[in-house]
């Protein structure tokens, strides 16, 4: 993590991500919830860790242009708002199809009449 956030302590690196994880998780899920594509999700990680670097940069002294640091933010930030997006097409599909769709775990769904593939 040193080599990733030079110059920058644990508390506000945690501080940022949580903030700017939630944006993604709220960003997934409305994405979702409109029917977008996944790729819709990543589009909107790629600009919220731009906005991470930035917060980053303007009240935690860190660098601007960091590729490593901004890599390791959007990264973050992809698989929370690919959760969240997934999770939301699956409570979608349920919800909307309940007459073909059954829930199989909390990402997932399947369709009614057929077993559980191992």
């Amino acid at each position: 993590m040193v080599s990733l956030y030079a110059g920058e302590s644990v508390l506000p690196i945690l501080l940022v991500t949580a903030l700017f994880g939630g944006a993604a998780w709220l960003s997934g899920r409305a994405i979702a919830l409109a029917w977008r594509p996944p790729w819709h999700a990543v589009i909107a990680a790629f600009l919220l860790g731009a906005g991470a670097r930035f917060v980053h940069f303007a009240l935690f002294q860190g660098a601007l242009l960091s590729a490593a640091s901004y890599g390791c933010d959007t990264a973050m930030l992809i698989v929370i708002g690919m959760l969240a997006w997934r999770a939301t097409r699956a409570s979608q599909m349920v919800r909307q199809y309940p007459w073909l769709y059954a829930r199989n775990g909390p990402l997932g769904w399947r369709e009614i009449g057929q077993e559980s593939q191992p």
